[in-house]
């Protein structure tokens, strides 16, 4: 698991595997390849190492944390 946490240093998403999901558990989108994609497959923001941006990479949407083995999120 990684936290997805923005730029104030608020988590509000964290992805398991390649999806990512909302703090509630509900799936939302998933990583592929530079890009967060929704559940539909549309772009949402870009990946730059652990940094996420808006498509066109000017503007942090925030970070994805280190890898936390063996944790699952609970509410």
């Amino acid at each position: 698991m990684r936290g997805l946490v923005s730029p104030k240093g608020e988590q509000f998403g964290y992805l398991i595997g390649n999806t990512l999901y909302t703090l509630e558990g509900e799936p939302t989108g998933r990583l592929q390849n530079d890009r967060i994609v929704d559940l539909a497959g549309a772009p949402v923001w870009r990946v730059y190492g652990d940094g996420v941006y808006t498509l066109n990479g000017l503007e942090p949407v925030g970070y994805l944390t280190a890898e936390r083995p063996g944790e699952s999120y609970e509410t």
